[in-house]
């Protein structure tokens, strides 16, 4: 099995990346989707998140108001980290379990968010970091998720920076490119990956980056 960390700043296009791995064979892991599980009525880390945020953060069907809670969070960073001791070791034991249902030689692609500011990365046998301009982003996040620039910006500035990603990366995927050339890109990556996750020697360790 070869483990891989997949991360890249808010609105940089993971999901786009992920959606393609997974189309040419990766096994995913979606660290997002599973902190959404992990928050559903009548869970236990929904309950720590009300004790800690109060009832306002629930719509009146009792699921979790996002937008007001992102509202707050990201406003205070004290507050954020409160948050993330919540969700995080729950997202954790869950992609433990899922990953552990895979094959051996399965290419495991954890699409972790905030993967370089949880210092993360040991946990991966490599890790591909999804690479935009900091403008692109923005502008990605206003226009085609409806942020305001205020909201949008104070969401980015709770990521690590652009160089703190790259720093951590062994494989990079420049998304400020047409789809056709990321398809391209991400084709070659998964070649890559795949390659590193079938040793040619049975028993042989797979090499590193």
């Amino acid at each position: 099995m070869l483990k891989v960390g997949l991360t890249g700043g808010i609105g940089a296009g993971k999901s786009e990346v992920s959606r393609l791995l997974v189309e040419y064979g990766a096994v995913l892991i979606d660290a997002d989707r599973i902190a959404r599980e992990v928050v559903a009525p009548g869970t236990p880390g929904l309950a720590a998140v009300v004790e800690a945020f109060g009832p306002d953060v629930l719509t009146a069907d009792g699921t979790l108001d996002r937008p007001r809670l992102g509202s707050i969070v990201f406003a205070d960073p004290a507050k954020l980290a409160v948050l993330n001791s919540i969700v995080h070791p729950l997202v954790g034991t869950r992609s433990r379990e899922l990953e552990s249902a895979v094959g051996e030689n399965a290419v495991v692609v954890h699409d972790v968010p905030l993967l370089a500011e949880n210092a993360l990365a040991p946990l991966y046998d490599l890790v591909v970091v999804v690479d935009t301009d900091p403008a692109t982003q923005l502008d990605r996040l206003i226009r085609l998720r409806g942020m305001t620039e205020a909201d949008a910006r104070a969401r980015m500035a709770a990521q690590a920076t652009r160089e703190q990603r790259l720093k951590i990366a062994d494989i990079v995927i420049d998304n400020d490119v047409p789809l056709e050339q990321l398809r391209t890109r991400v084709r070659d990556v998964w070649d890559e990956l795949e390659r590193r996750a079938r040793p040619t020697t049975p028993g042989a360790p797979v090499q590193g980056p």
